[in-house]
């Protein structure tokens, strides 16, 4: 459930109800009146049918995670009844499509304010529509818990402004149907309600996968090729629509491993080049990530990763991949992965995706998560002004220094790069070992000294991109190291712990590979116990610091595709106290 001052309202029914676009309604008016928000939703992997959840946590103060359980379950069917069932506590309200709807039985559950509402009733008989039972619904949410009507008329104005005056109107006397309903035969008895916010001008509300584009654009992306998969294709959806404005092109690929290698091309000509995948999908391009690697060509790879093996569960949530993406390359393959913990985070860190990777010439494989990517928040419009860009090592003619070596043995470990066509940049560039000159070269000594080198220049990667945040605190015997979308969790699980009275410090790294040594021997040599919590079966993380470090964490895991809750992760840091 949510503290006192926000409130988190959970709408659930049949696939194809309207759950999710009444959900994201409801999370853009609920912004138009200055609140905070965000927002958690998950849907079959069918295309029309099975049960679909949408769940937005309202607040006047920064929110951190999606919440413990909620306050209001809005039902459409008997199956969402079912469902969230056992999560209904003392105090929480209960809104269900009865009578008329596919619940059969009016609802008495002890401890909780039942609110019968007949959605599908008024839609049908009084409206005509099946299709307006959603708007129904958000009327009746908006009247019972102050959310403001204006703000969702407006939002509903923009949305189907487009589809004609018709359309506008038979939503707005939807939404008046489920106000009136509640204003003439229900009684509130529940404490809930969402004072309106101070609107803020420089707002703006986007998905994490919307995020990851707009941090490509802002990072100079002028390339993309993509192979559609869940849950990573609004990413290319988002750039479809933005990145022509840019003069840059996007390709759709017949698949993962054509699409990478499109990216590596239009990387090798010049441009900033990206793909966005799901576990599957980097699975089919491993053959490629090891070839820019050899080629030491800058590339970014999102992962928006979905719970596996296979086809898995291809629009739940799972940290699985990170094993994949730090180890998955035939030999020994140097690259960078990062992780990126909110909406916000999406932005900027994959702007440093494209900063490291060109940097350092190597892939850059961002994780983020189907959580994540489907998760919309209200955030700071970024200000491109204030963004550092960096751009690759690039190779001048004028430097006298005998004739091109595209793989010159430097102190750093990186080598410039020439365009195509440049004069006096000419160099040969495939998967095979090379000498400095780019000609293929097969010794034993050359070997070691291009692997070396390779390696060799992310010795420094962790003073270049130092985004791992301490949050220590005098006293504390356990730290908590939490990675990924749930850093957020962590957060307020810490929060919830230190205000039950335990003594926890917590670390966040977003570079997961190469391991951030330095922090996290830093951190360990503090604690006496670290724990780390993951969604995952193999504790991924905790394996990986274990084997490059001295550290012993304990690991907490789960992986049923469902994210942590911050209790969940505040009750394990009190038993491990």
């Amino acid at each position: 459930m949510a503290g006192a001052n926000d409130l988190i309202i959970r709408i659930g029914g049949e696939g194809g109800e309207g759950i999710i676009s009444a959900g994201d309604m409801i999370a853009q008016a609920a912004v138009r009146s200055g609140l905070e928000i965000l927002t958690f939703k998950t849907f079959p992997a069918e295309i029309r049918g099975g049960y679909a959840m949408y769940q937005i946590r309202f607040s006047h103060e920064k929110i951190l995670s999606e919440g413990s359980g909620f306050d209001v379950m809005c039902c459409f069917n008997q199956e969402a009844l079912d469902v969230n069932g056992k999560s209904f506590t003392d105090g929480t309200v209960l809104i269900y499509d009865y009578p008329g709807g596919d619940i059969a039985e009016e609802q008495d559950i002890p401890g909780v304010y039942c609110y019968a509402v007949p959605m599908s009733k008024i839609a049908k008989e009084d409206l005509g529509t099946y299709r307006s039972k959603n708007m129904v619904a958000l009327g009746a949410i908006s009247e019972l818990f102050s959310i403001s009507m204006d703000s969702l008329r407006a939002t509903i104005e923009s949305k189907f402004g487009k589809k004609g005056a018709d359309v506008v109107e038979i939503n707005f006397k939807a939404l008046d149907a489920g106000k009136n309903h509640i204003r003439e035969n229900i009684d509130k008895k529940d404490p809930f309600k969402m004072d309106p916010g101070k609107p803020q001008e420089d707002v703006i509300v986007i998905s994490g996968n919307e995020a990851v584009g707009l941090g490509a654009l802002l990072a100079k992306c002028r390339f993309f090729s993509a192979y559609p998969i869940t849950p990573a294709t609004e990413i290319a959806n988002f750039l479809s629509r933005h990145i022509p404005k840019f003069n840059g092109t996007l390709v759709q690929a017949e698949d993962e491993i054509a699409s990478l290698a499109n990216v590596i091309g239009a990387s090798y000509g010049g441009a900033k080049s990206m793909t966005a995948t799901s576990g599957p999908g980097v699975s089919l391009m491993q053959e490629l990530i090891g070839m820019a690697t050899m080629m030491e060509v800058p590339v970014v790879i999102a992962d928006v990763q979905r719970g596996g093996p296979s086809t898995g569960l291809p629009t739940k949530h799972e940290q699985s991949d990170l094993f994949l993406a730090a180890h998955g390359c035939h030999g020994d393959g140097s690259k960078v992965v990062i992780s990126p913990e909110g909406v916000e985070d999406c932005i900027y860190l994959t702007v440093e995706a494209f900063n490291v990777a060109e940097k350092y010439q190597v892939p850059v494989l961002l994780l983020s998560d189907g959580s994540l990517g489907f998760r919309t928040s209200s955030i700071k419009k970024p200000d491109p002004s204030k963004i550092n860009i960096v751009e690759r090592d690039k190779y001048d003619p004028a430097s006298g220094d005998g004739g091109y070596k595209r793989y010159k043995l430097t102190e750093s470990g990186v080598s410039p790069m020439s365009a195509p066509g440049q004069p006096g940049g000419n160099y040969i560039s495939t998967g095979l070992e090379h000498a400095e000159s780019s000609a293929p070269n097969y010794t034993p000594e050359n070997h070691v000294a291009m692997l070396d080198k390779r390696f060799h220049k992310l010795d420094n990667i962790e003073d270049f991109f130092p985004a791992t945040e301490f949050d220590e605190e005098e006293g504390a015997t356990v730290g908590v190291i939490a990675w990924g979308s749930t850093i957020g969790t962590a957060r307020e699980a810490v929060k919830i712990a230190r205000a039950e009275g335990s003594k926890v410090a917590a670390l966040y790294p977003k570079l997961v590979w190469p391991v951030p040594k330095k922090a996290l021997e830093r951190f360990s040599s503090k604690y006496e116990k670290i724990l780390i919590p993951e969604i995952n079966k193999q504790g991924q993380l905790a394996k990986i610091i274990a084997s490059e470090t001295d550290i012993k964490p304990i690991s907490y895991t789960i992986y049923g595709g469902l994210p942590f809750t911050p209790r969940m992760i505040a009750d394990k840091i009190k038993e491990v106290i």
